[in-house]
């Protein structure tokens, strides 16, 4: 019997995936937490020099260009090239493309690098696709909804899952569009939340790529899990400072059986 997308979890507890993030200065304390509370191995290699080869030896990478320098960008080629070369599964955080000219040059150079996944808010997806000027920074002016054929086109141009984040999100990939319903409005109070997901969902892929599970359904699964996670801290938190300490708590708490009760998916 083929597993479903909730299985998921259960490799990445398993397998421990080992991922390396090139990603921002401002979250990386906050995405190391996110993936060790989720049962993932955290290391933020991003030096030039040995970028590629420890992508050669970890389950998943994750490329953000939240806050990005010229050595880190020189790092992010070289890690997408060595996870190429070792066909570990590469995830694309285009943060603040389409507001911002250098990083948009830089993400338009390697979106065809064939990222596994490409996650995003609306804007950033509708810019990266060549179809609007992005959002203020980090924040979407689009909706999801709007994003829909963006993301279609990214799926089909990547061959890759593209993930749409926002008050629900879209999953697509070339011949299948998935809706999820998760989440609380608190994740938007607290840093490194949408950058995290990138981390997780390059968790997600790693732990699950010698499995019967899509890529697809691996994308899905991380988003669910940390939606389910967001929505289970509400209910312990009030204010955004003590809601981020119950957000990691939760992500750990959180199991197959709590992730089917809180979060709705449907395909469309």
């Amino acid at each position: 019997m083929a597993n479903s997308y909730l299985d998921s979890l259960t490799f990445v507890r398993q397998n421990t995936p080992l991922v390396q993030c090139l990603t921002n200065s401002v979250v990386m304390q906050v995405t190391a937490n996110v993936l060790l509370a989720a049962g993932a191995t955290p290391a933020m290699a991003d030096t030039p020099t040995e970028s590629a080869e420890f992508a050669a030896v970890a389950n998943g990478v994750l490329i953000n260009v939240g806050t990005p320098s010229a050595e880190q960008y020189l790092g992010m080629t070289q890690a997408i090239q060595g996870a190429n070369k070792a066909g570990t599964p590469w995830v694309l955080d285009p943060v603040a493309v389409g507001g911002l000219s250098e990083r948009t040059r830089f993400v338009e150079g390697i979106v065809d690098k064939q990222p596994a996944a490409i996650r995003g808010n609306a804007s950033e997806i509708v810019a990266l696709a060549g179809l609007g000027a992005g959002g203020r920074g980090v924040d979407a002016t689009d909706s999801v909804e709007a994003a829909l054929e963006a993301a279609q086109l990214l799926a089909r141009a990547t061959g890759g899952v593209v993930a749409v984040s926002g008050e629900q999100d879209l999953i697509v990939s070339t011949n299948r569009i998935t809706w999820l319903r998760s989440g609380d409005p608190m994740l938007q109070l607290v840093i490194g939340t949408g950058c995290s997901l990138g981390a997780l969902t390059a968790a997600y892929l790693g732990a699950t790529a010698q499995t019967d599970i899509s890529a697809h359904d691996a994308v899905l699964a991380a988003h669910a899990h940390l939606g389910a996670a967001g929505q289970l801290a509400a209910q312990q938190a009030s204010a955004p400072g003590s809601y981020a300490v119950a957000l990691i708590d939760a992500l750990y708490e959180v199991d197959v059986h709590m992730i089917a009760s809180l979060v709705e998916v449907y395909e469309a």
